[in-house]
């Protein structure tokens, strides 16, 4: 299963590189072509290596690091090659597979086009790096090596904002970079701190030792660093500016790849990192990362308030992005109740939001391509889009992922944010309970004003007069390419919501053995 592991890796790796030589022709069309399905057939060799490691992984033991390699790389300063998955990680790996090939399918049909964009090919290696960092990210075991595979998705992804984008791509994508590379640079020097204490980086090793070897003062200062910089791609509020604007100005797959994987990647290193290495530092900040959580809950629930009403112009996509700042509140606030129940429930949320928020951005992806906007108000017009009119299959997955995001039971958004307040309602020993249970009703109060943003977009959008001139004439419902890449986010969205113990049975053995010490 260890090659199975690396060959994940390499196989993008090498297939980004491939897109480097002339073998996909001279004609830029017939180029084209062949280079979108050269990344299809990439993404899906990957994600059939993704099912062969979740269906080798052992789940009676989610808690021990299994498909691993341990090679000395950097001597020097003791950087080793070590790779391997628990259950926290698993669903994350597969997760980024999945999203990757179904964006990948939806690309072949609907690459973003135009003057001045470059050829597919560029896109295809671009892409095919980007996953890459991304799966590395969840497979690695050494925070040097983990810092740079962080940081591998950042130049992908700008070029996916400021080419293939639209409206203001480009200072959008320079915001993005700008954020996230002074995020890192500060996770940076806490790894190095850590690492220079301790005498490892690996991360094996640092969870083992829980916190033995380095004292109050280096966890608390090392701790701050790490959580600012995981804290920006997360992102929590008041660092998640950057976001709005990348999710605006992104095309489609570049929404779900950010919204979907690149925020997770956030809140899963301090899950692996913050949690195990320097627990005294944790538990001195939990109670700051609570109260910013459930600041970004309120915050992104009113913003999305502020967007939804008539008269503001609000784009769907920036409406999108700042629901996701609540929901990624409800995983922070998770976190830092230090318990198993909202760690798991923190971890649960991650995948929900990877499901129900790419699907999102999927279908007000569509909107915008068929009427040319994302603008709330030209959409709607005077008595709504009448999507159920007029376009009904697009019309109810756009409802479907409505009523999924604001949690509806039954269905994945529930139990995330379930768990997460059922862990600030109880929080770890050392913490302040009435501050938990203050967090934990704003998150209640956070998940109303979800559910009223969400249906007023779902009024505005799929209700109204399909004879208003301000809808589109001819309106094509969900297109064959569209139901072969959105089905399956759609699918899972009701399997977790339904069987959640998928998901939890994975998480649950391994965030008790990283919470009592590696």
């Amino acid at each position: 299963m260890n090659a199975v592991l690396i060959a994940l890796l390499v196989l993008p790796l090498l297939g980004a590189a491939l897109t480097l030589a002339p073998v996909f022709g001279t004609d830029r069309a017939t180029a084209d072509r062949r280079a979108l399905r050269f990344n299809t057939a990439v993404t899906g060799v990957v994600f059939l290596l993704t099912v062969a490691l979740a269906a080798g992984f052992d789940h009676d033991e989610p808690a021990r690091m299994q498909a691993t390699t341990d090679l000395s790389w950097i001597p020097a300063i003791g950087v080793r090659l070590h790779l391997g998955v628990d259950g926290v990680s698993l669903p994350l790996i597969v997760l980024t597979s999945l999203l990757t090939l179904l964006c990948a399918g939806y690309s072949q049909k609907r690459l973003p086009g135009g003057e001045g964009v470059p050829s597919a090919r560029s896109f295809v290696g671009l892409f095919l790096l980007l996953e890459v960092g991304m799966l590395a990210t969840f497979a690695v075991l050494d925070l040097i090596l983990f810092f740079l595979a962080f940081e591998i998705v950042l130049i992908p992804m700008y070029f996916l904002i400021a080419r293939w984008g639209s409206g203001r791509k480009v200072p959008a994508a320079n915001r993005f970079i700008l954020y996230t590379l002074l995020g890192s640079a500060v996770m940076l020097l806490g790894f190095l701190l850590v690492g220079i204490k301790a005498g490892t980086f690996d991360m094996q090793a640092l969870a083992n030792a829980h916190g033995n070897g380095l004292s109050r003062t280096t966890q608390v200062t090392a701790g701050l660093a790490i959580m600012i910089g995981l804290a920006v791609k997360a992102p929590a509020w008041p660092l998640h500016s950057w976001l709005p604007d990348a999710h605006t100005a992104a095309p489609t797959v570049g929404s779900v790849l950010l919204a979907g994987v690149l925020l997770k990647m956030g809140t899963y290193g301090l899950v692996r990192v913050l949690l195990p290495i320097v627990p005294d530092g944790t538990a001195t900040l939990a109670p700051y990362l609570g109260a910013f959580a459930a600041v970004g809950i309120v915050y992104g629930s009113l913003a999305c308030l502020a967007l939804a009403r008539p008269g503001a112009k609000g784009d769907l996509k920036r409406l999108i992005a700042y629901s996701s700042v609540g929901h990624m509140g409800f995983v922070l606030l998770g976190i830092a109740s230090l318990t198993p129940v909202g760690v798991n429930g923190a971890l649960f949320a991650n995948i929900a939001h990877g499901l129900i928020t790419g699907l999102l951005f999927f279908v007000v992806g569509a909107l915008k391509d068929r009427y040319g906007t994302a603008d709330l108000d030209t959409l709607a017009g005077t008595t709504g889009a009448a999507l159920y009119g007029r376009a009904p299959r697009l019309g109810a997955l756009l409802a479907f992922a409505a009523v999924a995001s604001l949690g509806l039971p039954g269905l994945a958004g529930f139990w995330g944010e379930l768990l997460a307040m059922f862990g600030a309602f109880d929080p770890a020993a050392g913490l302040s309970r009435p501050a938990f249970v203050t967090y934990m009703v704003l998150a209640g109060l956070g998940t109303l004003l979800t559910a009223a943003y969400l249906l007023i977009v779902v009024r505005r959008v799929c209700m109204g007069d399909p004879g208003q001139p301000a809808a589109a004439a001819d309106l094509p419902d969900l297109r064959r390419y569209e139901a072969v890449s959105w089905t399956p986010l759609a699918a899972l969205t009701l399997l977790a919501g339904l069987w959640p113990a998928v998901l939890l049975g994975l998480s649950d053995p391994a965030v008790k053995h990283l919470l009592g010490g590696g």
